[in-house]
Parts: structure tokens; sequence; C-alpha cells
């Protein structure tokens, strides 16, 4: 019995080997064995490989070859297992471009005009895979824009189909088909010592799946609280900014000044909750008196007001010396403790009089014409130091106050332009440069800077593969890329690699991120209003493309769909005339989108070892002046526009205060504004 066993396993261990591949081991395996009077059966010994191909092989290939369809799918399918056909991805691409191979095969290797009836039923029958089993990668931007072959007239002159019918095309997939089938018909072959460890692991790969669905959903589950967190929040400080005007307002009144009913309108809609804020606000009739109060005090909860204290004063010059002098850990930890001085500080008057003391002592010297300066630390050799100057200037850039403070700095924007073509995509840096540079696509002078420096070009490249970008980084690039794409500058730079861009816009529109959606749209409805780009956009077959996504959109999604497909449709020339977006507005006009992302503090690299002091204790231990802070009046922003949830974005916006708003009914436009665009732009744009 012993000796049955280890013949067994000495038979096992030569057929592993010789299915590995491992031919010279095979050799001296046998050899020893041999030497040590075990020899090896003659049956083990006789190699898979010296085998002839097997004869279904032969046939499969065959019928590739002369483009018979019906009898390669039925051998496909009888030889083939359905567990390999439905759960493996290599077997679905495969399956895919086959069905892509038999569905234009007549086109390609007919003499003249191919059997109409013929040709009409291959499509058919690409069609129903499309609807049934191909449906499953109808989400994986590889097959997508072949979705829309079967509604195009002529494929073999449309450039995103040109490629299948090369003859390196074909090629490529009869070496992979080939392949596929020599290992896949190898496997049936399989050693019992590969079967005996496979299903030893299959145990465990199963608790891995298990564990890792939880840890999806654990995930998924934080990404909702936090949401849920930041809505609480923002509904917080509207209500105590609210207070804080009506409190104003008391002290008006008692002055002798009287209250307007549209004002109490106003500060009702801010207040009432968002399902009934625009209907309960205009049922109130503020001309009776304690209306307005009765309907408050039922649908608003009283909120207690605290004290918030500021923050102690910092002597500014000493920061910036060490700053610039001092070593790399200490910069990195002041440039932190900055930061952390902004993000949590509660918004309000202490985070306007933080950011007011940072201006006023020019603390990243913006205004500072020295050779060796603040900025100059986003050009440290030290990728700690790089990293947190790129979070503190993208925490500055989401204040509107610090967009216009870093925007007085003409090199400031170069300085991130180079940054971000210089950092790796998948460090922290990168993600806060891009943070900040869409954020400074909100101000119109830093616009056109960017589009002039051909930063759509640049945006449009990293686009084409999304798989090395984190959500945030995702996310920011399409909303960046949407607000350069609203200037008339950008839509005509689009127009200049419009196949290009187009193919990636609509790619990005069955991305599994949802959150890109309506900057994805927004851009596509902006490019559209170029002829050039609507005729590029049909000839690629863009409204099939698009229809293949009202089938499963959100009801939003659908009807912003529907909107770009009569954009896409319309037949308006280019009015070159038309007062130029452009010169619309002041430079100075700039919507008021202050939001601080919890990512501006997430995953801090930088840990003190022991006794060493970071944040607020640092600054106030070493760093402590005297009264720095001078309070201002924060300067009225011009106020955001609201926009339905139903249309395209046509207003520059950011993704973490975007994801704040919330989208009114229709208000109309003073008539000003409305003739200054070649649509009705009553259609798209609401004030609030």
């Amino acid at each position: 019995a012993v000796d049955l066993v280890n013949a067994a396993s000495h038979i096992m261990g030569e057929l592993y080997l010789d299915y590995a591949e491992f031919e010279e081991t095979v050799k001296v395996f046998a050899k020893e064995c041999k030497i040590k009077g075990k020899p090896l059966p003659k049956t083990a010994g006789v190699s898979s490989r010296d085998s002839k191909a097997l004869p279904v092989q032969k046939d499969l290939l065959a019928a590739f070859e002369n483009g018979e369809q019906k009898a390669f799918f039925q051998l496909w399918e009888e030889h083939i297992s359905s567990s390999v056909r439905d759960n493996e991805p290599a077997a679905q691409k495969l399956e895919f471009y086959l069905h892509i191979y038999f569905a234009t095969y007549l086109l390609k290797h007919s003499v003249g005009k191919p059997d109409k009836a013929e040709l009409e039923e291959r499509i058919s029958h690409f069609k129903a895979y499309l609807e049934t089993k191909g449906a499953a990668l109808s989400q994986t931007t590889e097959f997508l824009p072949f979705y829309a072959l079967p509604f195009v007239p002529n494929p073999m002159v449309h450039p995103s189909f040109k490629e299948l019918f090369q003859d390196s095309w074909t090629l490529d997939l009869r070496t992979r088909l080939e392949k596929f089938l020599s290992l896949t018909l190898k496997a049936s072959q399989t050693p019992r010592l590969l079967t005996l460890f496979k299903e030893n692991g299959q145990c465990n790969k199963e608790m891995l799946q298990h564990l890792h669905q939880q840890l999806v959903e654990s995930e998924h589950r934080t990404m909702t609280y936090l949401k849920r967190f930041n809505k609480m929040q923002a509904d917080y400080h509207n209500l105590i900014g609210v207070t804080a005007e009506l409190v104003d307002s008391l002290e008006a009144t008692v002055n002798g000044k009287m209250i307007t009913p549209e004002y109490l309108q106003s500060v009702c809609v801010r207040l009432f909750s968002n399902q009934m804020r625009q209907s309960v606000a205009q049922s109130i009739d503020f001309t009776r008196p304690g209306t307005a109060s009765t309907m408050l005090r039922a649908s608003i909860a009283p909120v207690k007001m605290q004290d918030v204290p500021l923050l102690p004063s910092l002597d500014y010059e000493k920061l910036k010396k060490d700053l610039i002098t001092g070593s790399d850990r200490l910069k990195a930890f002041l440039l932190q403790a900055l930061r952390w001085r902004l993000t949590t500080s509660y918004p309000g008057e202490q985070r306007d009089t933080v950011l007011q003391a940072y201006i006023n002592n020019d603390l990243l010297d913006c205004h500072s014409n020295c050779q060796r300066n603040v900025l100059k630390l986003l050009q440290s050799k030290s990728e700690v130091v790089r990293q947190y100057m790129a979070r503190l200037i993208n925490a500055f850039a989401s204040l509107a106050e610090g967009r216009l403070y870093l925007s007085q700095n003409p090199l400031l924007l170069r300085l991130l332009e180079e940054r971000l073509k210089a950092e790796d995509k998948d460090s922290l840096t990168w993600e806060n440069v891009l943070g900040a540079l869409q954020k400074f696509s909100l101000r119109r002078a830093l616009q056109s800077a960017m589009i002039k420096d051909g930063l759509i070009f640049w945006l449009v490249d990293v686009l084409t593969d999304t798989d090395s970008l984190s959500d945030y980084t995702l996310e920011y690039a399409v909303a960046l890329l949407m607000n350069l794409c609203l200037r008339s500058a950008g839509k005509k730079m689009c127009a200049r690699i419009a196949n290009h861009v187009l193919k990636v816009l609509s790619d990005l529109l069955g991305h599994e991120n949802h959150e890109i959606q309506p900057y994805v749209n927004g851009a596509l409805y902006s490019i559209l209003a170029i002829p050039s780009v609507r005729e590029e956009a049909r000839a690629m077959g863009m409204e099939e493309i698009l229809r293949c996504f009202i089938k499963e959109g959100s009801a939003e999604m659908i009807r912003q769909i529907e909107f770009i497909i009569k954009q896409l449709n319309s037949e308006e020339p280019l009015n070159d005339s038309a007062v130029s977006d452009d010169e619309e507005e002041e430079e100075d006009e700039e919507e008021d989108q202050d939001i601080m992302e919890a990512d501006l503090d997430k995953d801090e690299i930088l840990q003190p070892q022991l006794g060493e002091l970071t944040g607020e204790k640092l600054l106030t231990t070493e760093y402590l002046g005297i009264m720095t802070h001078t309070p201002k009046t924060k300067k009225k922003l011009f106020p955001s526009v609201q926009q339905s949830i139903d249309e395209p974005l046509q207003r520059p916006v950011t993704p973490g205060y975007h994801r704040t708003q919330i989208c009114y009914p229709p208000i109309k436009h003073p008539k000003k504004k409305m003739e200054k665009t070649n649509l009705n732009m009553s259609d798209f744009l609401f004030k609030k």
C-alpha cells in the first residue's frame, strides 16, 4: 500500500511538472527516480504537448477562417463549458470580439456588394447578442462604442470602427482565439495534483471574497454617513448665518428702518426644509402680523447660539521665516498646522478671521517678488513638503476670498500646472494640485489662462485612462474640464480635437462613478453648441450611444441626456457676431462657493515623534503673536445661480459645493441676461 501511494505521488508530481512545462525539471526528476529505484510508469512520461491538436480546435479555427458563424458558435457552446463562458472575463471579452468579427465578415471578404439578406441576418444576430449575453459588458468603456455598430450605415469608413477591417486586427483575434482554445481544451487534462490544490484554495477564496464585499459595503456606508454629516453641517451653518442676519435686522428695526416682505420671504426660503422651501415660503402672507413666525416655529426647531472664540494671533514673520529656512520636517509640520487651523475652524467669524489674518500677513508670499518665498515650497525636493504645501493651497482655494488672494500671483497658476504634469497620478500631491486648479476655474481670469495654456488637451488625455484615478481626482478632473468647456475659447479648443473629446466623454457616460455624470453632461452639452463638433458627433453615432444610457439611467440623467440629444440635433449656427461670453461680466464677479472637503485632511502621512509639537499646540507655543487679527467684513460675492437638475450644468461649479446644493423650480431671468446666449437660456439657468 505504501509503495502504491509513493508511485501515485510520483506520477502526479511528474504530470504537474509536465503540465506546467518545466521540461528540464521533468528530466532531472525522472533521472533521480530511476537512480533511487523508483522508475515511473511509461504512461506518466507522455507529454500532453506531444499529442496532436484536438480535432475540435481545428474545426473551430476552420469555421473562424471561413466566416461560418452558425457552425462556429455551435461548436463553441458544445465544447467550451458554460462556467468558463459565463464567469471568465477573458472568455467573455473574446466572445464579444468574435461576434463583431462574424457580424462584419461579409463587409470585408465579399467581392463587390455583400448579400443584403445574409448581412442583415448577421447584424440581427449581433443585435440579439448585445441585448442578451452582451449586455453584461455594456458598462465597460472598452466595448461601449461597439453598441452603436449595428446602427452605423457604413462602418468601414467610420473612424471608430476602421480598425475592425484591417488584417492586423483579424490576425490578432485569431491568435487570441488559438491561444484560448489551447489553454481551455488542455484544461480537461489538468493534473490531479493541481486540481487538489485548487479545490483546497476555493474555500479560502470564497472567504476572501466575502470579506472584500463586507469592506466595500462598509466603505460605502462611511461615504453615505459622511455626506449626511456634511449636509447637516451645511444646514447648521446656514441657520446660524440667517440668525445673525435676523439679529442685525432687529437692530435696524429698533433704529427705525423698515423690513420688507421680500426680505422675510428670502429668509424663509433659506430656513425651510429642502422639499418644502419654495411652496411653503410662497404660501406665507407676510402682510399679516405673526404669520411668518407661526409657520417658522412649526417647521424649525430653535437653535442655541454659542459664542465661538477667535483663535490666538500668530507671529507671521517668524512663521514665514521658518517656512523658508527651517528643516523639511518643521516646514511640513507648520504647513499641516496652518491648514488644520483653516479646515477645523468654525465657518463664520472664526474661519473668516483666520483666513483674513493669513491674507493680510501675506502668508503664502503672493505679493512678494523675492527669489525665495513660501510658494516655492511647491518645488521642494521633499515629497512631504510638496504634498503639504499643495494641501494648504487647496484649502485656500476652497474659499472665495482665498481664491481671490491666490489669483493675485501670476506665477502660482504656472507652478501648479507644472506640478500637475510632474507628480505621480496616484499621489496626494497631484490630487490636491488638481483640486486647487478646479476651484481656480471658478474665476474667469484663471479660466482664460488655463485654456490658453492648453490644459483642456492635457485633461482629455488624462481622462482617457480613468483606472489610475481616485474618485476625488476623477470627479475634479471632469468638473475642471466642464468649467473650461463652458467658455467660448474652451469650446473652440475642444473643436480642434472633437473626435478625441467626444470619445472620452461618451466613455465617461458609462463610468461606475455616478458623481461625475452632471459634469460629463454639462461638458457635452456645452461643446455641442459648436456646429463642427455636432457634425463629428453625428458621424460617430453619438445619438445611438446616448440612447443606450436612457434605457438604464435615473430620471434626472434621462432628462439631461434628452437635452443633449436636442442640442446634438440642433441646426443653430455659431454666432461669431454675438457678444462673447468672455466679455459678459466683470472679472471680480464670482459665485460664493465655499466648501471645505473632508479630503483635505485625509491620509496624513506626517506623524509626530515623542515630544514633537503639532497642530494648534505648535502654533500657539512657538509662534504666538500680538493682535494680528484684523476682522474685516466679508465681501458680498455674486450669489450662486441655481439650476434645475433636469438640464446639464451651464455655470462653473466645484464638486464639493455642487453636492450640497438644491435645485429650485425655474424663476425667470431679467431679459438682458437672456439676450446674450445663442439658445433660450431661460430654459436652463435659474436665479435663486
